[in-house]
């Protein structure tokens, strides 16, 4: 053989060998104990050591397009980079003024593509960016999870699921509200969606919270259980032709849908698949990844945007009592309300639903009952401001006209509801209405809606969302549901994923003796459960759920919920564990509060208090009564003296809220 053409042969060979070689790229956490490893080849995966162990196995990251090319499969790599982040954000409106975000980032250019890695100290994140010019098509995206055990997961499955009946179809109309499901990943349902975020117990006291932010006019991620250790996506697929209906005419019922799940018109970047990590539970509660991966502000002044607490309507059925006109929505209530709000520095009242004509789906139709005006000037003169709930399919058919016609009259925002989907157009709505309401200084508070995904970031003006099984189940839900356990699992599970409008504030405790009521609701717990979670649960804009009647007739619980604040300087969670008690100290300029909430197993934890707490002042005390276990409405106020290390007993279903 000629010499020359051996050498070209053996030289092709060796550059195919290498081609063929996987390569593998690595990039770690700050303090170096969390990492990612990124094997690039056939299969683009990536897996997570922790504390010198694997805890995500190789798992694949890919995308796939109509036309097709797929992401992530066949890889060459055309160039590999690192950088160092370190920076402060500005984070207002949250459990914090300033949040920090320090990573190591690693970015890998392929044909079309990039892959954008972080590795966190408390967690991992990776997106695709498109640098291709033309428009194209999303087939699916490939998000997987692969574990190296049979690990148990804590998770929301879709609610209203009938096995062996209910298609993947039907499951993308949902509300995002569910109690949890705890089970070996083997054992999840493997026909049944699971929605963000959910928790994977790694084992020795580390969890992996997995959800995904920066979701902008993108399919939300749903994952699914199953064989093999492996939770797996699933996303809605775009619609194609929709009808009205559904709840009172407000939704669009998806009928047809294309193969592909979004359409893309150029360079973007895609949503951050996200998985938070913790050694310990309080870690997890404390994580502010979904924030902070968010894109920044796109309002340049946002110093119009009021966070505050709202007297509501619809939980307490409008029940009042001492009055000489009939209650309900018409003008002559809600003045109550107001009156109500003012006296106690309450900073708005809602409207919820029913000031609008029904079956309409318009928003221009006000019931005779009500003069929006006429409550929006009286609501003035007391310093109470107004917000209008409004159902989606009204909202977006005329958003424009309907948020300035309103923003106009002196209306400070909108409650959005029933959307229950998270496709593509459903998620461009939602950033179509924060930039239409941020454009007339209006709140946006989303409800029928998924979870929190760094639009609050990038639109300060969307000061609250739904996707949280809340306070409103329990005028319905049967007794055998376990209200009290979900709440101490909320921190660190959905709240990972930012406020939640939870509506919390019940006078009526019932303690175990809860039964469902429609007209005069009820907790379950105790009356201190329900002020601890003013503290443990974040909420920009929160409920006072019950009724100005029932307030008015609990003078001291009420101060003490119209005094806490909403948005913090300062938050330490001190202790907890999922499922069984949460306790967390917030600071507002230089007051302290310190909250708990407990499951159904009464306990006497011990916690140390933040070092910017003066011991020398008193604490003012709500905590549980002798008898709150019996008599949920219970509780015990006094001034207590302060140490660093200091304890406290909750009852089953108890809590606890402390002033400082």
């Amino acid at each position: 053989m000629n010499k020359k053409l051996f050498l070209s042969i053996v030289l092709v060979a060796v550059s195919c060998m290498a081609m063929a070689a996987d390569k593998v790229l690595k990039v770690a956490s700050p303090d170096g104990k969390i990492g990612v490893e990124v094997t690039v080849g056939k299969q683009l995966t990536y897996s997570v050591p922790m504390d010198g162990n694997v805890v995500l196995a190789p798992s694949a990251m890919a995308m796939s397009l109509t036309n097709g090319n797929v992401w992530g499969e066949n890889c060459q790599l055309k160039k590999s980079s690192k950088k160092a982040v370190n920076a402060t954000i500005t984070s207002p409106f949250t459990r914090q003024a300033e949040m920090t975000d320090a990573c190591n980032e690693l970015t890998m250019q392929f044909r079309g593509y990039n892959v954008i890695v972080r590795a966190y100290d408390n967690g991992v994140a990776y997106r695709f960016v498109s640098t291709t010019k033309g428009a194209f098509e999303v087939e699916a995206e490939k998000v997987e999870y692969c574990f190296t055990a049979d690990n148990i997961v804590t998770t929301p499955y879709i609610r209203d699921y009938e096995a062996g009946k209910t298609t993947f179809k039907e499951q993308f109309n949902n509300s995002f509200e569910n109690t949890y499901s705890i089970q070996p990943v083997s054992q999840m349902d493997k026909k049944r969606l699971s929605f963000l975020p959910l928790v994977v117990d790694l084992g020795n006291g580390r969890k992996m919270c997995i959800t995904e932010t920066a979701l902008e006019r993108y399919p939300g991620l749903y994952l699914v259980g199953g064989a093999d250790n492996k939770l797996t996506s699933m996303h809605a697929p775009l619609p194609k032709t929709w009808h009205q209906g559904g709840h009172n005419e407000l939704q669009l019922l998806v009928d047809e849908t294309h193969p592909f799940i979004a359409k893309v018109n150029g360079p973007r970047e895609f949503p951050w698949r996200v998985a938070m990590l913790s050694r310990e539970d309080k870690e997890l509660a404390a994580n502010n990844l979904s924030y902070v991966l968010a894109s920044p502000s796109r309002v340049a002044d946002y110093s119009w945007v009021k966070p505050g607490k709202v007297a509501w309507d619809w939980w307490n059925d409008w029940n009042i009592e001492g009055v000489d006109f009939e209650a309900g929505i018409n003008n002559a209530t809600y003045k109550y309300y107001i009156d109500f709000a003012s006296a106690n520095g309450i900073e708005y009242v809602i409207l919820d639903e029913g000031w609008a004509v029904n079956l309409q789906a318009d928003l221009m139709q006000v019931i005779p009952e009500i003069n929006i005006k006429e409550l929006v000037d009286y609501g003035k003169q007391k310093n109470v401001d107004i917000i209008l709930w409004a159902g989606y399919y009204a909202f977006d058919r005329d958003m424009e006209n309907v948020v300035k016609h309103y923003a106009d009259m002196g209306v400070k925002g909108f409650k959005i509801d029933f959307m229950d989907r998270d496709d593509q157009i459903v998620s461009d709505f939602y950033w179509r209405a924060a930039e239409t309401c941020a454009k007339y200084h209006m709140l946006a508070d989303f409800h029928g809606a998924f979870k929190p995904a760094g639009l609050n970031r990038t639109y300060p003006n969307v000061i609250n969302f739904e996707g949280v099984s809340g306070l409103e189940q329990m005028k319905w839900e049967p007794t055998s549901r376990d209200q009290i356990t979900y709440d101490c699992q909320l921190p660190f599970t959905r709240q990972t994923a930012g406020p939640m409008d939870y509506t919390q504030g019940a006078m009526h405790n019932a303690g175990h003796n809860y039964y469902p009521c429609y007209s005069e609701p009820m907790s379950q717990g105790t009356r201190c459960h329900q002020l601890g979670m003013y503290i443990v649960l974040e909420s920009p804009l929160n409920m006072l759920c019950d009724s100005p009647t029932n307030y008015m007739a609990e003078p001291e619980c009420t101060r003490c919920i119209a005094e806490v604040p909403t948005v913090w300087d300062e938050t330490h969670v001190l202790a907890g564990e999922m499922g069984k008690y949460c306790i967390t100290a917030r600071r507002k300029g230089d007051v302290w509060y310190v909250g708990g909430i407990n499951n159904w197993d009464a306990r006497t934890i011990t916690f140390t208090l933040p070092e910017g707490i003066d011991l020398s002042k008193k604490g003012d005390l709500f905590r549980d009564g002798k008898n709150a276990n019996r008599k949920g409405t219970d509780y015990k106020r006094e001034q207590v003296s302060l140490t660093r290390q200091m304890t406290i007993t909750m009852a089953d279903g108890g809590g606890f809220i402390m002033k400082i």
